[in-house]
């Protein structure tokens, strides 16, 4: 009866926060998108190495319908292979201002960061939006930010993302629980507690934010960098957005293997970074709980169909409402394994303080930062 009663108790805890998902995305979707142009800005895009699509991605950004940007890329060696890429960019798009910054090595273990911060310092403008290789964006996305950032009290924006699947039945899997569940936490989060951390795909700041919070250098150690930038931000007060721009994320085609070392990275990750909210997680995995109760007490199959019931609805209000997602739309079956695989990894992540980062292992630490092995 004890174990009954902690399982009903946890899903039910599971079915309201499929309630305030629902509630949050309404309040999300409220906020009216600006119609007023906004500040000149300048996009930070740090490269390594090609991938797939990369054209596609960065093609994205020359085509902005925007009066005032420019592009700086960083790589660390000029024979990288990204760089025959930017170049014929730069050859197809004269009339966008692009340079192309060769870093050197990183002298910490976030390269990234580094190569953020060599284009932070030759950046002609003071609105930075920071973006990784493998986003992809509408022609009016640079609009919708800068237009936010017309409020002088905004320091911070933060993209929410919806997720494109590589080629793998793996990376399919992970794209639905990126559209489903990971963005249902931050909205609930947005909704509760304001927003006090970024999503590292694509993050918009003014240059003064970042020098406040000790700037992009201080965040050299973490792994989980755009977590930390964003709540330093938001502890000195200055204003954190969810944007209205959503932008595409196209996630690695990775088989089993590689796809469960990269979620078990960001869960562990999580796990250092924030390790109450990690353990919290719990509750946004409705069915995995539902199942438990129905296999261990079958008389409360009332509350395990209602659950099951709220957890689709909690799905479609983030990759339909939000996200207007057709992934979801076509593969909504494959929900239940998708919940299920990502209850497992989240059990894994409590173990563990090691990662595979770019076939580089590093150790974890208990305050979020990581060091090469």
């Amino acid at each position: 009866m004890a174990l009954t009663l902690v399982l009903a108790a946890l899903v039910t805890g599971a079915a309201v926060y499929c309630v305030l998902t629902l509630v949050a995305a309404r309040r999300y979707l409220a906020v009216a998108p600006p119609e007023t142009p906004g500040p000149g800005i300048s996009v930070l895009k740090p490269l390594h190495g090609s991938e797939p699509r990369l054209y596609e991605n960065l093609r994205s950004f020359f085509e902005q319908d925007y009066a005032d940007f420019e592009i700086l890329f960083a790589v660390n060696r000029l024979d990288d292979a990204a760089v025959p890429v930017v170049e014929r960019l730069r050859a197809a798009f004269p009339q966008v201002a692009a340079r192309l910054i060769e870093t050197g090595p990183a002298p910490y273990a976030n390269d990234k960061v580094f190569k953020l911060d060599r284009m932070r310092a030759a950046a002609r403008y003071d609105l930075l939006v920071m973006s990784d290789s493998d986003i992809r964006m509408e022609r009016d996305a640079l609009a919708r930010i800068g237009g936010e950032f017309n409020d002088p009290a905004l320091g911070m924006a933060t993209c929410p993302y919806r997720a494109a699947p590589g080629g793998t039945f793996w990376s399919l899997l992970e794209a639905l629980g990126l559209n489903t569940q990971f963005l249902g936490g931050v909205l609930v989060a947005r909704m509760l507690e304001g927003m006090r951390f970024a999503l590292g795909p694509t993050i918009a700041a003014r240059k003064p934010v970042l020098s406040a919070i000790g700037g992009l250098d201080a965040l050299k150690d973490y792994l989980a960098e755009d977590f930390v930038m964003g709540n330093r931000a938001a502890a000195l007060g200055h204003g954190v957005i969810l944007s209205s721009c959503v932008i595409e994320h196209h996630i690695g085609g990775q088989g089993f293997r590689n796809n469960l070392m990269h979620r078990l990275r960001w869960c562990r990750s999580t796990r250092r970074s924030r390790p109450y909210g990690y353990l919290g997680e719990i509750f946004t995995m409705p069915l995995p709980l539902a199942l438990a109760l129905w296999a261990w007490a079958p008389a409360w199959w009332h509350l395990v169909a209602a659950t099951c019931v709220l957890r689709a609805l909690s799905a479609w209000a983030c990759a339909g409402w939000v996200l207007r997602d057709p992934l979801t739309a076509r593969y909504w079956w494959l929900l239940p394994l998708q919940d299920l695989l990502a209850f497992a990894v989240w059990c894994a992540g409590f173990f563990g303080n090691t990662i595979v980062w770019r076939g580089r292992r590093y150790r974890l630490q208990r305050d979020g930062t990581f060091e090469a092995l």
